[in-house]
């Protein structure tokens, strides 16, 4: 069989370059999601060779402080060993059945425990297809058609949810998706983020992030999701949290209990697989009766509960209790006020919002509340050249302006440190 062009036997030694030379000749744009492509940043993308809790190496063996930690699922860092463990116990056991398993369970029930309201849940392969799935029980359970979500939150790639879909799309440039038709997303209401929408009696549900992180990180105004929480109640539509980032992340219980807010569904993903491919869904017990085999809203996956995944899974949420939680929010507030001391040395404006442990960067003088203004603070340019700095001071922050900041719990005193060095030394470059 002939070799993929652009890979030849003998190659000499690897490099980031000569991989992404090979890589796009066999992936299209040499990756395997835009954002890593280095589109909105410029330059040659590393390719990691391995992680070990905070750090990350690449293919040339440069180490980089990473806040990327795969965009969420990292919150215990790079292959913490007690999730290692588990996940190489399971697969001495077999790595998929396409049959029920009991870890499958075991996560199910800790995942329910931990968040209030949590009844029952489906666990899928991605946040896309929990999102994806939430979207049809909502319309099979109340029998409207109508969606509505808002511009800059990202719900993952399904047709009826790409439109003004935050940084899934914003940081290709792109409004849209081609092949996207006009009737998928036709019952799709788009609306700005922080402002309670009409929602009437043909809204099947409200989607939304509880803390919006794919536009950079904005936090929901005060009264927004208890607007939210309201609206939906008189119109008797369902209020869906998308949690894929926030759940588990933010607390215990996720944005539920740091906001005391309760939907009638979830969507989650990220920390809940530990770094394998996870999703799921779930709300009160009577709703999710709607689903198959129960009801008549039909969703299956022959990977879902995989058991590789709800090992790794089962392992992370083990090592997030209370005192967790308080050690990461204040390795963020230590980072935050790091930035933010970091350019204001430098006269760099720039604003570095938090919610619990998630962060975010916004060049200019003011704190966005919704897209628009998010999209404001990107014209800058600014982020660019100053991702660009960082990375040459072994820093690697997320490769799109639109992306939020992950701390985990494996970033010692001497990594924040570091990075607000460098952060001191990149701002005075842009200064």
């Amino acid at each position: 069989m002939a070799e993929p062009p652009g890979i030849a036997a003998g190659d000499a030694e690897l490099t980031n370059a000569g991989l992404f030379e090979r890589a796009c000749a066999v992936l299209p744009g040499g990756v395997n999601s835009p954002v890593r492509a280095f589109g909105s940043v410029g330059g040659t993308p590393y390719f990691v060779a391995r992680g070990q809790g905070a750090h990350v190496w690449d293919a040339e063996g440069n180490r980089y402080i990473d806040y990327v930690q795969s965009y969420g699922p990292g919150i215990l860092g790079h292959a913490p060993a007690a999730v290692i463990g588990a996940v190489v116990a399971a697969a001495a056991d077999g790595t998929s059945f396409g049959a029920p398993t009991e870890r499958e369970v075991r996560l199910a029930t800790e995942m329910c425990a931990r968040v209030p309201g949590l009844e029952m849940l489906r666990l899928v392969s991605s946040g896309t297809e929990a999102a994806m799935s939430a979207v049809r029980l909502a319309r099979g359970a109340t029998g409207r058609n109508k969606i509505v979500k808002f511009a800059g939150c990202y719900h993952g790639h399904s047709d009826s949810l790409l439109a003004a879909g935050g940084s899934g799309v914003a940081n290709q440039g792109l409004s849209g998706c081609d092949g996207v038709t006009p009737g998928a997303v036709a019952d799709t209401v788009v609306a700005p983020y922080n402002v309670v929408p009409d929602v009437d009696g043909d809204t099947a549900a409200v989607l939304v992030e509880p803390v919006a992180a794919n536009m950079g990180l904005v936090a929901p105004a005060e009264g927004f999701l208890e607007g939210l929480r309201a609206a939906c109640d008189r119109a008797g539509a369902l209020l869906v949290f998308d949690e894929v980032i926030t759940g588990f992340r933010l607390a215990c219980g996720g944005a539920t209990e740091f906001y005391g807010v309760r939907p009638d569904l979830w969507c989650f993903g990220k920390v809940i697989g530990g770094g394998l491919p996870v999703g799921a869904f779930g709300g009160g017990r009577e709703l999710m009766g709607h689903l198959a085999p129960l009801g008549g809203v039909y969703q299956a996956g022959t990977l879902s509960g995989n058991p590789l995944a709800t090992a790794a899974g089962l392992a992370t949420l083990a090592a997030l209790d209370g005192s967790a939680y308080e050690r990461l929010e204040a390795i963020a507030v230590k980072l935050a006020a790091g930035l933010e001391g970091a350019f204001g040395a430098s006269g760099v404006d720039a604003v570095v919002p938090r919610v619990g442990s998630l962060l975010g960067l916004f060049f200019g003088d003011g704190m966005p509340r919704n897209f628009d203004e998010a999209a404001a603070s990107v014209a800058s340019g600014l982020y660019a050249p100053f991702f660009q700095a960082m990375l040459r001071r072994g820093v690697a922050l997320a490769p799109g302006p639109y992306e939020a900041i992950f701390v985990s719990l494996a970033h010692s005193e001497a990594d924040i440190d570091a990075t607000i060095t460098a952060a001191t030394e990149a701002a005075a470059e842009l200064a």
